[in-house]
């Protein structure tokens, strides 16, 4: 289990240091492994069933080998000293967190929007988002950026909080190959719908519950800047459904609900466009701000989960 100062120390080596070029994190590791495992996987199962049992077995065998690995780092470098295992957790629950990284390839598209380099724009968010960008207008990149860093919230910060909550960073670290594993394999397309069946599902599962803290921490966040709290309220009560992810709509209704815009529509994946219900009411347009706006409100929804991982840590270890 992180101790209140492990989660505090790793929640700043985000913040200070993100995800630097050329560190061999993690979750790039856990890619290549996913990788390896999918093209070896395609090459002795020739059946829907078939893909779908090697789904399962690649799923459950990389987040038990991440949280496995993770528990012997740390138990073996406390056995070497305790000062050296503190220092392993905090390094592996750092590299869990992605709120600075999340920041920054955002940052990249808004200044891109603000120089009028719009293809610039295009190429830096094809790097976070999943739909094709390559004819997206300017008023369709600010608002795949503001889903992105919406959902994202909860994916890469809400998240991995929680899980090192309540089973400290071998839990993060499976919660993070099982996002992985949904990042890689979990598309509707058809080349991906039968390996990527299971690691979809049990990435709605693990996400179920942080997204929806998400959304309620959206809603608080919102009262500390200027935000409309009940329009993020109601927002994510009428249209966090309305998502064809059961998890993906609920933080990104309570953002457009706290903006005051409408989010969702018709994106492209692969070649085919996917129509999406609407999220919020078009109270204001779709501004370049909106992106500062919905950074700011991962960071204020990211400080509450703190805070309130701390204190729950603090009354545990009591």
């Amino acid at each position: 289990m992180m101790t209140p100062l492990a989660l505090i120390a790793a929640c700043f080596l985000d913040l200070i240091f993100g995800d630097p070029e050329g560190f061999p994190h993690p979750v790039v590791l856990m890619g290549r492994l996913i990788a390896g495992l999918e093209g070896f996987a395609r090459s002795i199962t020739h059946s829907s069933q078939g893909r779908r049992l090697a789904g399962i077995m690649i799923t459950l065998f990389l987040v038990f080998l991440c949280y496995g690995l993770s528990l012997l780092l740390i138990h073996g470098a406390a056995g070497i000293h305790p000062v050296l295992g503190w220092g392993v957790a905090v390094f592996l629950a750092y590299t869990t967190l992605s709120a600075r990284s999340l920041h920054q390839e955002a940052d990249r598209v808004k200044r891109c929007l603000e120089q009028g380099r719009i293809e610039e724009a295009r190429r830096f968010l094809s790097g976070i988002v999943g739909r094709e960008t390559q004819d997206l207008t300017e008023q369709e990149i600010i608002r795949a950026a503001v889903e992105t860093v919406s959902e994202n919230t909860s994916d890469g910060v809400i998240a991995p909080l929680f899980y090192l909550l309540i089973g400290g960073p071998p839990a993060a670290m499976a919660y993070k190959a099982v996002s992985t594993l949904d990042s890689m394999l979990g598309y509707k397309h058809e080349h991906f719908r039968d390996l990527g069946w299971f690691p979809a599902r049990f990435d709605d599962f693990a996400n179920f519950i942080p997204a929806r803290i998400t959304g309620l921490l959206m809603v608080l966040g919102s009262l500390f800047l200027n935000l409309s709290a009940p329009g993020a309220l109601r927002i994510m009560w009428r249209d966090g459904r309305k998502h064809d992810s059961p998890n993906a709509g609920i933080p990104e209704a309570a953002a457009a609900g706290a903006l005051g815009v409408q989010l969702g529509g018709t994106n492209v994946y692969m070649g085919a466009a996917r129509p999406k219900l609407h999220l919020g009411d078009p109270k204001r347009p779709l501004h370049v701000k909106c992106i500062r706006e919905a950074v700011s409100l991962m960071y204020a929804s990211s400080l509450l989960m703190i805070a309130f991982s701390v204190f729950i840590r603090f009354l545990l270890s009591h």
